[in-house]
């Protein structure tokens, strides 16, 4: 093993557990990865997110050692790890297959790696125990897995891996087998046992709802590179640009064509349908008479009037009980154009309805999906990358 003395952009010295030094990956001449450059602390709870092929499994596999890097270090507790081998990295990882021996028990599932490694049974039981007890599995450690529910199968790969007190565990989109009701159960138990085992967790998903419930900090991937990172209300409130707006947040966020009619000191005026808005976000100098995106989350249009108002016409609508969703199409600009509106409301479909906006609620892009910083104020709480071991 080689001691790493690599430094991060600034000059400060690599102080995380893990530090990803500007990363690629190819397969032939086409680039996967493109120069990734990531610090993750010990104990943090950092989920990938990204839509499929944007490289974060490619990127996970690669941290594992199951996929050489092309160009770039991986540096772990500041050791360069780029030619060991898995199971010389300190970590454990966890699959969407589970990879469940369907022979063995969930005892000897679990014991697996402390029986290649040749561990003393009386030391293998107890650790194996300890895992189960964690993971409420005590009472399923003789059966087999063709008697456990999806859940419980996926607990047990979880229990493989904490037997081995990795430095850092590894999950590949480990709940996307499971039905809703599991998806969410799960996320529950995984956010508990980081919290219990203060452990660093690298989780990947292209479920940005898992992204925004489970993470201290959530990594936007795309087309291979960092679009941003941040911790799940920062990228919500404050998105880098119009992808990430677009992939945070549930319902996703509606783009509408807008154009720059002034600049100032107190932000940027823009027009729509010839209603202008005063909008709260850093000026730039040359915008005016400039094409921008409007971007207006679902959740923050409201019934009646606002900044700027719009009236839409409800094709589909979604009764969830605490929410109205109605999708509709907006002057041709929006086709699935998307409200989410209190469950009390009596809209029909067909039917038009009065919406508006504030100006404070929303969001802007340049030409280049840019987003202007906007003047809102985020709590500490938004704004903090949690790290549990320093509790």
């Amino acid at each position: 093993m080689i001691e790493c003395a690599t430094t991060a952009a600034g000059g400060d010295r690599f102080l995380g557990q893990l530090f990803l030094n500007k990363v690629q990956k190819f397969y032939g001449d086409y680039e996967v990865l493109k120069g990734v450059q990531l610090d993750v602390k010990n104990g943090e709870f950092v989920v990938f997110v990204g839509p499929s092929g944007c490289g974060k499994s490619t990127l996970l596999r690669m941290i594992a050692g199951l996929d050489a890097t092309s160009a770039g270090d991986i540096v772990i507790d500041g050791i360069r790890v780029n030619d060991l081998p898995p199971v010389k990295r300190g970590i454990a990882m966890v699959f969407q297959s589970y990879a469940l021996y369907p022979h063995m028990t969930v005892f000897e599932n679990i014991a697996f790696p402390l029986r290649v490694e040749k561990m003393d049974e009386e030391k293998l039981k107890a650790k194996v125990e300890n895992a189960a007890r964690i993971l409420h599995l005590e009472q399923r450690l003789q059966q087999k897995p063709g008697m456990l529910s999806g859940g419980q199968r996926q607990r047990v790969a979880i229990g493989r891996a904490i037997v081995r007190e990795p430095k850092i565990f590894l999950f590949d989109e480990p709940l996307s087998n499971l039905d809703a009701a599991l998806r969410a159960d799960m996320r529950i138990e995984l956010a508990k046992l980081h919290r219990q085992l203060k452990a660093t967790m690298i989780y990947v998903t292209h479920d940005q709802v898992e992204a925004m419930t489970m993470a201290d900090r959530i990594v936007v991937l795309d087309a291979g590179d960092i679009s941003q990172t941040g911790a799940p209300l920062e990228l919500y409130h404050k998105p880098a640009n119009q992808f990430v707006a677009g992939f945070i947040g549930n319902p996703k966020m509606n783009f509408l064509p807008v154009t720059c009619k002034s600049v100032s000191a107190n932000g940027v005026e823009v027009e729509y349908q010839g209603q202008t808005a005063l909008l709260p976000v850093t000026p730039r100098d040359g915008m005016t008479g400039k094409a921008l995106t409007l971007g207006i989350r679902p959740e923050h249009i409201q019934l009646g009037g606002g900044d700027i108002v719009f009236t839409v016409t409800p094709t589909v609508i979604e009764r969830l009980g605490a929410n109205t969703v109605a999708y509709a199409s907006l002057n041709g600009e929006a086709e699935n154009f998307c409200a989410m509106l209190p469950g009390s409301v009596g809209i029909r479909a067909d039917a038009p309805v009065a919406t508006g906006i504030n100006a404070v609620d929303c969001h802007l892009f340049d030409e280049a999906g840019v987003a202007f910083e906007r003047r809102v104020e985020l709590t500490e709480i938004d704004m903090t990358v949690i790290n549990p071991t320093a509790a």
